[in-house]
């Protein structure tokens, strides 16, 4: 994939991330549909009245695979700590903590390297674009 497409799905990636309680809850939504099964990870937060109100929570955490990479986002009293782990066969060989600029860039770089090697990635990508 071409850089300048990289960097427009990193530009659609950030839209809206001014809120970032909000924009995780959309991300987490937007990749768990658009990717295959097992690639996204969402651990949610469910206060007292949530779990009485029936409903699901915030979300805590957010897990993306893809390949040997694991993209993850924390969230913490409206704070929100990026994480960048590379594991190969289970090994972790490098794993470091990133703003959320950079933790959007990589997952960028990361759908568009597996949507070069995989139709099915493409049309995740595309489907997150539209």
């Amino acid at each position: 994939m071409p850089e300048r497409e990289v960097e427009l799905l990193a530009a659609a990636l950030r839209q809206d991330s001014a809120d970032l309680s909000l924009y995780v809850e959309v991300l987490s939504a937007n990749l768990a549909e658009s990717l295959p099964p097992g690639a996204v990870r969402v651990k949610r937060r469910r206060s007292m009245t949530e779990r009485l109100a029936g409903r699901g929570g915030s979300v805590a955490e957010l897990h993306v695979l893809l390949g040997e990479q694991q993209l993850s986002l924390r969230m913490d009293r409206g704070r929100v700590a990026g994480e960048i782990v590379h594991e190969v066969r289970g090994v972790v060989l490098s794993r470091r903590p990133v703003d959320v600029d950079e933790w959007i860039d990589a997952l960028a770089r990361s759908l568009a390297d597996a949507a070069a090697s995989s139709a099915r990635a493409r049309e995740a990508i595309e489907r997150l674009l539209t």
